[in-house]
Parts: C-alpha cells; sequence; structure tokens
C-alpha cells in the first residue's frame, strides 16, 4: 500500500502528463483558445478533487450533470477509452 505523499505524486505526475499531452496536441493541431483554457480548468478540477480523496478520504463530490441533460454521448474515441479503463 502507497502513503498519501506517494499516492499525491503519482496523482500530480499524472496530470502533468496529461497537461504536455494536450500541450502538444494544442501545438499540433491548434485548437480555440476557450477551448483550451475550459479544458485545462476542468482537469484542474478533477486534479484537486482526487487530492482531496487521498488527503482526507472525502468521496468524489462536485460532479455536474452535463448541459443539456444526460442524452449527450462522448466520442468514439473516449468512450473506447472509458470502456478499457472500467475493464482494467
Amino acid at each position: 500500500m502507497i502513503d498519501k505523499v506517494e499516492a499525491r505524486d503519482l496523482v500530480n505526475d499524472l496530470f502533468e502528463e496529461e497537461a504536455l499531452l494536450i500541450g502538444g496536441l494544442v501545438l499540433v493541431y491548434g485548437m480555440d483558445d476557450d477551448l483550451v483554457w475550459h479544458l485545462v480548468r476542468s482537469l484542474d478540477f478533477v486534479r484537486r478533487k482526487f487530492l482531496r480523496r487521498v488527503e482526507d478520504g472525502s468521496p468524489a463530490d462536485g460532479v455536474e450533470p452535463a448541459p443539456n441533460g444526460s442524452s449527450l454521448r462522448p466520442h468514439p474515441a473516449i468512450a473506447d477509452f472509458l470502456r478499457s479503463l472500467r475493464e482494467a
């Protein structure tokens, strides 16, 4: 079992790699500046939520419903990735 410091470091390392990945995609493909800011703010929200869970074991709070209800479907690539995570 890992301790809280190691878990926090793992979470931060993971999100750093994700930020670098997003930055690379932005450079290669270009993205709307508002989209990049929104994506990074959302990523940071999730990072802070998981760090709170590591620190005090609090449940996953702050989940916001999708705009326009639950009829939205993720992009097929996102759906495949989520499926692989759930099967792991």
